[in-house]
């Protein structure tokens, strides 16, 4: 780099940092950092302040690759960036607080838990730099990276020096510094919640000033980050303390609601979301203006995609930051991120405000529900969708309690069917489709949310479309397993991607986690009504009790059949014989939530299982006793298995006491029960 305004400006220097990144990412910690450990030391003494610089930002870009390696160095690596905090040159304190805003983020919160004690006073100290605006600004912007993954209890005992070099910062610096501060303010209340309001009386005044005055086009974005940073201590010290303040802030935002602003105006994705926390700190108060707030939320949530195809055989790509583009085959495709972007914060924000308004979001359902639903399937980006899928049970809440409450506008339960007809059957449909193993779990979350709100209003072709929708989630799950088990048996496979298939498959213990859910509360919901649909399952669940299975696939199989057998009673007792074999030997596993879903189930099967029962009980009895007075039993791990245990071996002893084989067991039931030691 030649000239010393450019450093980290060029072409080349950004490319190098995108290599080093996904270079970090793909081949990880291991193999990547034994060879910056040969190479830093070096760059880091060298009397040429831009390898210096160079050092600090390679940290910067593998820390995210190399985040489990790293933390296990975390003295030693956060020495060597912090050491650079005295550096002579501004750009490589510059890009020492860099580095400590980007570790702050990838080794949170382990970072912040052992090493606060340095890093936010070094934070603190740098924003003394009033030589160099761009270190202060950059220091006070490292403080959002440390406290989002910081608990409250941490960085209390460090806002009083923080916030009063902060006010400083807003009062004198520059308009970048401003910024800067403003963006450390918001992050700070956030992460300390009721333990600003200390500093309420000092900071609004401030933010208010900035809010009100910051009208010229050079201050739109300050102006938008002091909306951020006031709603978002708004939220931390709650409605007692904000509700005057908040009135006035309303009032200026509807005033800039009315006004014509720019398209590229970043006020407006700003004001989405700060109208957003006012309710969620108002609630019910908000609602006057909601009449306000909705119809330009929902043009963002309905922005359409700025999508431009042309030949993957044309020189170059676009020149133009705000567009990504992807090759598919012959074509590529050039997406504006920053309309999808503000079409996904809307998104969010309208889940927000179901969320928290409840019955009083019930006039804009409608609309919502038509704008959100076919969003479901928006495979440009995936906070839509995500955004989407956790709105769906909100909106039939909202339904739900204006009926029960009489404020759903003379609609009844008829409103509500009409809508969870809309709803259930487009969450199936794109639970088939979904390619994020981490969405698709989200789905059956907000699908199992859906199936509480309708009840008995869904009628049995939709529960026979949402049955076929999880035997398809269940083959296509174990599907991907089995792949991932092949490459695991390949030569070249390494701890790296050992790591990554751990991962991967914690995911697909979620999407069944998430599949029980859903069906025990349809078997909670339908009772022996749902068993015809429950025997067809029995093929896709039962596999999932055996040996090679994870612990999880285990225990929610097992928790399906106690719901089954709890709801359903003595129908479920012809399922017996194909479960109870496999209750009674999880009572012997290692994992404590397997042995707790086991002994609960056999209570269960003992209360309702008449005769059918009867031929376990020995067993049933010895496996039990073992739970109970293993070594271990009353450590907090194991206390809910052996609390069950305990209720358990009640049952069997008053629904089955002539059952019970004396010389067998040793001792009589009731014996055992009492003479348990505690």
């Amino acid at each position: 780099v030649s000239e010393e305004e450019d450093a980290g400006e060029t072409g080349s220097f950004v490319f190098a940092q995108e290599c080093l990144d996904r270079l970090a990412i793909a081949v990880g910690g291991n193999t990547i950092l034994p060879v910056a450990a040969e190479l830093l030391p070096s760059y880091i003494g060298a009397e040429e302040w831009k390898r210096r610089h160079a050092a600090l930002m390679t940290i910067s870009q593998i820390a995210e690759g190399c985040a489990k390696v790293m933390t296990k160095n975390l003295d030693q690596v956060v020495g060597m960036v912090l050491n650079s905090f005295n550096d002579p040159h501004p750009r490589v304190r510059w890009a020492a607080i860099n580095a400590v805003g980007q570790l702050s983020t990838d080794l949170g919160p382990e970072l912040q838990n052992k090493l606060h004690h340095v890093v936010l006073p070094a934070l603190a100290s740098a924003m003394d730099d009033s030589e160099n605006p761009r270190v202060q600004a950059h220091a006070a912007s490292a403080i959002l990276n440390f406290s989002e993954n910081c608990r409250p209890e941490i960085l209390t005992p460090y806002l009083d020096v923080i916030v009063g070099k902060l006010l400083l910062l807003l009062q004198s610096g520059s308009q970048m510094v401003q910024e800067g501060a403003l963006t450390a303010l918001a992050s700070a209340a956030d992460s300390s919640q009721e333990h600003f309001q200390k500093y309420y009386d000092a900071v609004m005044p401030y933010l208010k000033a900035i809010l009100m005055n910051a009208t010229d086009k050079s201050s739109r974005m300050l102006r938008a980050k002091s909306m951020e940073c006031i709603s978002l201590v708004g939220m931390a010290v709650g409605k007692q303390k904000f509700r005057d303040d908040a009135k006035q802030v309303m009032e200026v935002l509807m005033s800039l609601q009315g006004s014509h602003m720019e398209a590229d105006d970043p006020i407006t994705s700003y004001m989405l979301q700060a109208w957003a926390r006012l309710c969620k700190c108002l609630g019910q108060e908000f609602l006057p203006y909601m009449s306000v707030v909705m119809p330009p939320l929902l043009q963002s949530a309905q922005l359409k995609p700025d999508v431009s195809i042309t030949s993957a055989g044309e020189d170059g790509e676009s020149d133009d930051d705000g567009v990504e583009t992807i090759t598919l085959g012959d074509k590529r495709i050039g997406i504006r991120t920053s309309l999808l972007e503000e079409k996904a914060t809307a998104c969010s924000m309208l889940c927000c405000y179901a969320d928290e308004l409840k019955e009083g979001f019930f006039p804009w359902i409608d609309q919502v529900a038509t704008t959100l639903v076919p969003l479901l399937k928006f495979y440009f980006h995936d906070e839509v969708r995500k955004a989407a899928v956790s709105a769906m049970p909100e909106l039939l809440r909202s339904a739900k309690l204006a009926v029960e409450k009489g404020q759903a506008q003379g609609r009844d339960n008829s409103y509500l069917k009409q809508l969870s007809d809309y709803i259930v059957p487009a969450l199936v449909e794109a639970m088939h489709k979904e390619p994020e193993t981490q969405i698709c779990a989200s789905i059956l979350e907000s699908l199992n949310e859906s199936i509480q709100m309708s009840g008995t209003l869904l009628d049995e072709g939709q529960v026979r479309y949402i049955v076929e929708g999880i035997k398809e989630v269940i083959t296509a799950s174990s599907n991907r397993r089995t792949e991932r088990t092949e490459r695991a048996n390949a030569e070249d496979f390494d701890s790296e991607e050992d790591e990554l298939l751990r991962e991967e498959n914690e995911q697909e213990d979620e999407i069944f986690d998430q599949v029980g859910d859903c069906l025990g509360t349809l078997v909670k919901t339908f009772k022996t009504y749902f068993l015809p649909f429950f025997d067809e399952l029995s093929v896709y669940l039962t596999p999932m009790l055996g040996k090679d299975k994870t612990s999880e696939e285990r225990r929610v199989t097992i928790c399906i059949f106690d719901d089954v057998a709890e709801h359903c009673r003595e129908a479920a007792v012809r399922y017996y014989d194909t479960y109870l074999p496999s209750l009674l030997e999880a009572c012997a596993s290692e994992n404590p939530d397997v042995r707790q879903a086991a002994v609960y189930g056999i209570g269960i099967c003992a209360e309702f299982g008449g005769s059918s029962f009867r031929p376990h009980t020995g067993e049933a009895l010895s496996r039990l006793y073992n739970v109970i007075k293993h070594p271990n039993a009353l450590d907090l791990d194991n206390a809910m298995a052996y609390d069950n245990s305990v209720s358990a071996l009640g049952k069997i002893c008053q629904f089955h006491r002539d059952s019970i084989d004396a010389s067998q067991t040793g001792h009589s039931c009731l014996v055992k029960l009492f003479a348990i030691e505690k």
